[in-house]
């Protein structure tokens, strides 16, 4: 067996139910997250975990069994931001994989961002998330912020290259 067979292994004998589990997952998790940008702001929450805790990013997270993305994504913004959103269409799919210093599979993410079509709710940081806000593009470029992140929001024209 190789290492990460051996990890997988061991996580199975102790918890049948390993490929939810955040760290050495047996399998990826899918998770989806929402683009909302509203008055020239956009929409970013600080993450209170690993693998990007203490970093600015995209709200989202991991979508349930039996779950639509789009409704995953609705859900998990109004988790944990307060704000209701309407799902529009994926623009960005991306992997976030890290390894340890062994080169085992620590966590593996398969996420994709919609755009979402802001609706109301009061911001009101929850969930897994340290802090929610709204952000212009010059305030962005002061925050840590995930490299994921900051592509994205180069990519869809809200930071300049």
């Amino acid at each position: 067996m190789n290492p990460t067979e051996k990890v997988v292994a061991t996580n199975m004998n102790r918890n049948q139910n390993t490929s939810y589990r955040r760290e050495y997952p047996a399998l990826p998790r899918v998770a989806v997250g929402a683009i909302v940008i509203r008055d020239g702001k956009i929409l970013l929450v600080k993450r209170g975990h690993p693998p990007a805790e203490d970093y600015w990013s995209i709200p989202g997270g991991a979508v349930k069994l039996g779950e639509p993305l789009e409704k995953a994504a609705e859900r998990e913004i109004l988790e944990e931001t307060g704000i209701i959103i309407r799902a529009r269409e994926p623009i960005y799919p991306f992997d976030v994989i890290i390894r340890d210093d062994k080169g085992n599979v620590q966590y593996h993410y398969v996420i994709l961002d919609f755009i979402g079509e802001y609706v109301g709710g009061k911001l009101s940081p929850a969930d897994d998330v340290t802090d929610a806000r709204w952000f212009r593009p010059d305030e962005v470029k002061k925050k840590h912020v995930t490299r994921t992140t900051l592509k994205l929001l180069k990519e869809i024209g809200f930071l300049e290259e």
